[in-house]
């Protein structure tokens, strides 16, 4: 038999549940797409493969580029 647990006030304290890997799966794609995505544009958006015309991301990320160890000049 279990006891309840409860918090200093006397209310029931809340008990954590396990979030199911099928749940969590989807989630963690899309935060890698988004990671990718962000490392595309701080790491190679500039040049040849550049998606956006002109300079203005290379500008936006350039102080990034730098503190990750992108060459960039």
């Amino acid at each position: 038999m279990t006891e309840a647990v409860f918090d200093p006030a006397g209310q029931p304290a809340a008990q954590p549940t396990p979030i199911p890997l099928r749940e969590l799966l989807p989630w963690a794609v899309f935060g890698g797409l988004l990671l990718l995505l962000a490392l595309y544009f701080v790491g190679a958006e500039q040049g040849a493969t550049s998606l956006v015309p002109g300079m203005y991301v290379h500008e936006f990320v350039h102080d990034g580029r730098h503190l990750l160890g992108f060459p960039c000049h």
